[in-house]
């Protein structure tokens, strides 16, 4: 009788940083755990971050809930690596507002009046406010079944991350090329709300090369 030994995809301890994640791939069918969804974006990412369709194409039977709001988790936990890049220029004194072009001024929600912070602070506080959010049991009580009254905060989500793209590609263009060169990230977010309707076309203000933002059709800001 032939036995198959078991693949251990696991990152051991003190392994250098080129030797992460060198594993083969495991089919999402046999992925038994209930963070399949994220494992399986993960794994789709590390092949080729730049194949954005193949990243966005759902598994047979996945349910659509599910399936955005694990996208929308993983977009906040790679916005994270913008975010400690943007601190070594983006400062309280180098950029006093949350500004995209001197049209676009935006308010701070976790505060209890909306106002005016700096743009790192918006950053750090955004991404808090949607961590938080994504790990509420009220709202997300499990990453299995997803009910639509939650799916429906996702949108209010993606209008505030994405305004970390849109400060970071007006105000630190040099940064946000290398950054997006390496990762695709704000290519593959704005490929996201246009597939799901999640943002209006009016608040895609950063061009990217091979999408039209013209199809968007949802939601306007709030």
């Amino acid at each position: 009788m032939c036995e198959t030994s078991a693949i251990n995809r696991r990152n051991r301890k003190g392994c250098l940083s080129e030797e992460f994640y060198r594993w083969s791939d495991e089919p999402f069918e046999e992925m038994d755990s209930t963070i399949a969804v994220q494992q399986f974006i993960q794994q789709t990412i590390r092949r080729d971050p730049s194949n954005i369709d193949e990243i966005l194409s759902a598994p047979e039977g996945q349910e659509e809930g599910g399936w955005k709001y694990e996208h929308l988790r993983q977009f906040c936990l790679e916005l994270n690596r913008l975010a400690v890049k943007l601190q070594t220029e983006c400062s309280a004194q180098t950029c006093t507002q949350m500004t995209a072009t001197e049209q676009w001024i935006f308010l701070c929600a976790a505060h209890k009046t909306p106002k005016e912070c700096p743009a790192i602070d918006y950053t750090r506080h955004t991404l808090d406010g949607a961590a938080c959010l994504l790990n509420s049991n009220k709202y997300f009580p499990s990453r299995v079944t997803i009910k639509e009254s939650s799916v429906a905060k996702l949108g209010s989500v993606c209008r505030r991350v994405y305004r970390i793209f849109s400060h970071a590609f007006f105000h630190h263009k040099t940064l946000f090329d290398e950054f997006e060169n390496q990762m695709f990230l704000c290519k593959r977010f704005t490929a996201f709300v246009i597939k799901y309707n999640l943002m209006s076309k009016d608040n895609l203000i950063v061009p990217i090369v091979g999408l039209d933002t013209t199809a968007a059709t949802g939601e306007t800001e709030a």
